[in-house]
């Protein structure tokens, strides 16, 4: 039979079965629920005025506590329906339970009867009915039964008394209000829920809101003490770029000894330089010299999928800054977001171009920002828009080179204080031999150097821990065992035939160590090592490298009598080397001075939707590819006559190397001699380093007579 759900029945006293349980709104708030609550009162989320550190979060109103009382209410209101359930039967089924004295208690209440069954029994099948395929299920134990308006008349009360019935009357009520109540409650606390929702929404357009203020700035702010507070002390091997800034620390400290002579001081610093250079480090530097509030965020999360939200939080982070200032704000790769407007497919209505407006604005606009001063920084200054570039934006540029030599010994005994070092370890040598290196990939050397040293269970770090990590970071682990007898044969003369040129032909960085140990995807690799920093390179010294390139699959050439594959890298390199004295560097006496290349290193579809692909003809691009070829061709017939020469000490070598697996430059010095003098090159002399005084004579001031 159907079920009905009609007001509480209350049994007699001492069933708590057909009892349904009062209303406790502690009984319906889960355990714990308290900590749910957003926390009032918490200081961290005030930011008075002179204290920046103090960020504004998103505020602490009564939401959750909202949330939990309409929680309450609907659970509350699903427990009275669900446990005034009761089974309606028909009054002639109930006089049947009764007569077989399957009743045990009975509450008259008005037209209704509510009782309970001592064992339920099953539903009573209606006539006409036909007979189900599935068992039918017992009835529940409480039920009501409709007796009508006359309630418990005389013929009733008999028949209970002879049923065995316990029974009472009570008076009629309803808890139709009682539901009203709740449901009104329901109606009450979602408006309010909504009410609240819609507030903060609109609240967190402007800073704040309960979604943890999307439009707010997520610039980090470091104090001076954090981190032990980082000075130019902190920073090795840039000693140029710290002269450049250490004005800008005079100015946070003392702003008006030059504010009287009528200085201004710039508003923005552009770092620029390759990753792990130390910019980050500088911004900070700055900061804890001066002694002022550091903010620092990343050029990538000004943009979100909201619009809006780049420009917003600009306003939010220079206005933060500004209540703070004196003080420095740093934006790291700020080219994710200051790059050219109107490039590339987002034409000139998209976030982020409006988040660089925001930031142009702020910069200069209408409102003075002396006191906050803007470091950025980035390794692609190409990109970046000329309205940030321009004075009175980002008006000082200073450029974070990778460390010299001597740069690159103090950052090795930077990175090495608390690393228990061997008195053996030479950092000018190491120095010499980490060309390239950053002081990130220096720390990371320092690292892997100290690992391998706890590995091999030494009490100190030693020169060859330093050389095994330079070797994994610069070809990665040693693979070995996976070489046939043959490969290594062929892979012991190829590098033996790098070594040799490079150690007879002048010009070239010296070898530095040779090895046929496989090393990422390389099956052998020849190191060199520069005498000196170098930042140019003269024709011969190119020549000299391409003929290096080369000697490895002249090697092999002279040898086996063929080539293999292991040659494709080097003559990718020699390649693009050759190409770039053509079309680069005017070094072809057909082609002539001229550049015939067009400058494709600005991404994203940038600026070269508006740039021409090819400045020259087809005519000129056939002696382009001639000239390359030509060049290449001289170098492998240098190399192949060098080796076909020394070919005793390219023999020499290649033993060397299959006996051993790795030699270095004072093995190939007891194997085949010291280096060639320069004089000797088969290049001819190489061009003096610089030219003395007396060297230089004075140009004619007149025809001669």
């Amino acid at each position: 039979m159907p079920e009905k759900s009609p007001p509480d029945a209350k049994p007699p006293k001492g069933d708590s079965t057909a009892k349904p349980p009062k209303g406790d709104p502690s009984a319906e708030s889960p355990k714990g629920g308290s900590s749910t609550k957003s926390p009032k009162g918490d200081s961290s989320n005030k930011s008075p005025k002179g204290d920046p550190s103090k960020r504004l979060g998103p505020r602490s109103a009564p939401q959750a506590v909202w949330l939990l009382a309409v929680l309450a209410l609907g659970l509350g209101f699903m427990a009275i329906q669900s446990l005034t359930q009761l089974a309606e039967i028909d009054y002639r089924f109930f006089w049947e339970q009764v007569d077989a004295k399957n009743v045990t208690t009975a509450v008259i209440r008005g037209q209704a009867l509510y009782g309970e069954f001592k064992d339920p029994p099953l539903p009573p099948k209606l006539p006409g009915s036909e007979p189900s395929a599935t068992p039918a299920e017992p009835l529940p134990k409480q039920f009501v039964v409709t007796i009508g308006r006359g309630g418990l008349d005389e013929g009733l009360r008999q028949k209970l008394i002879d049923g065995g019935v316990f029974f009472r009357v009570e008076q009629e009520y309803s808890l139709d209000g009682l539901i009203t109540i709740v449901w009104l409650g329901l109606l009450i606390g979602m408006g309010v829920w909504l009410w609240s929702f819609a507030r903060r929404t609109r609240d967190q357009m402007v800073g704040g809101g309960m979604l943890g203020g999307v439009t707010r700035s997520p610039a980090r702010l470091y104090d001076a003490e954090e981190g032990g507070g980082k000075t130019f002390d902190d920073v090795a091997g840039l000693k140029g770029v710290k002269r450049d800034l250490q004005e800008i620390v005079e100015f946070l400290k003392e702003p008006e000894k030059f504010l009287k002579l009528g200085a201004r001081i710039p508003k923005g610093v552009l770092l620029n330089g390759p990753p792990g250079t130390g910019k980050t480090l500088l911004a900070k530097a700055i900061a804890g010299e001066a002694g002022v509030p550091f903010f620092s965020i990343s050029g990538s999360e000004f943009i979100q999928m909201f619009v809006g939200v780049g420009a917003s939080r600009v306003r939010d982070m220079f206005k933060t800054a500004k209540k703070a200032a004196p003080a420095i704000l740093f934006i790291d790769e700020i080219d994710a977001v200051g790059r050219q407007r109107g490039a590339g497919l987002g034409g000139g209505h998209d976030e982020r171009e409006q988040t660089l407006n925001q930031i142009l604005s702020e910069m200069d606009g209408f409102t003075p920002n002396e006191t906050v001063i803007v470091i950025a920084a980035t390794n692609r200054p190409d990109v970046l828009d000329p309205a940030l570039m321009r004075p009175g934006r980002f008006d000082r540029h200073v450029t974070v080179d990778r460390p010299t030599i001597q740069g690159r010994e103090e950052l090795f005994e930077v990175h090495t204080k608390g690393v228990p070092i061997a008195d053996t370890v030479d950092f000018a040598k190491l120095a010499r031999a980490t060309v390239g290196m950053t002081g990130a990939d220096i720390m990371n050397l320092v690292n892997e150097a100290a690992l391998w040293a706890t590995r091999q269970d030494k009490a100190f770090v030693e020169t060859d821990d330093f050389e095994y990590a330079r070797d994994k970071i610069l070809m990665g682990d040693a693979r070995e065992d996976i070489l046939t007898e043959k490969e290594k044969q062929v892979t012991a003369f190829h590098e033996a035939g790098h070594a040799l040129l490079g150690w007879l032909v002048p010009n070239n960085n010296r070898v530095h160590k040779v090895t046929i140990i496989p090393r990422g995807r390389a099956m052998g690799v020849t190191q060199y090592v520069p005498s000196e920093d170098r930042h140019s390179m003269s024709e011969s010294e190119i020549k000299s490298y391409l003929a290096m390139g080369m000697a490895g699959r002249a090697a092999e050439i002279l040898v086996f009598g063929e080539h293999s594959n292991g040659a494709s890298s080097d003559l990718k390199n020699a390649t693009s080397m050759a190409r770039k004295m053509v079309v680069h560097w005017g070094m072809s006496d057909r082609i002539g001075p001229v550049a015939y290349h067009t400058d494709h290193a600005d991404p994203f579809l940038g600026r070269e939707l508006v740039q021409e692909g090819r400045t020259h003809s087809d005519h000129t691009a056939r002696m382009i590819d001639e000239e390359v070829t030509r060049i290449l061709n001289e170098a492998a017939e240098l190399a192949d006559q060098t080796l076909t020469k020394h070919r005793d000490k390219l023999e020499a070598l290649a033993m060397a190397l299959l006996e051993r697996e790795e030699i270095d430059d004072v093995d190939i010095a007891e194997l085949i001699g010291p280096a060639i003098d320069p004089a000797d090159s088969p290049l001819g002399p190489p061009l003096p380093t610089y030219i003395t005084p007396d060297k230089i004579t004075a140009a004619p001031t007149g025809p001669a007579d």
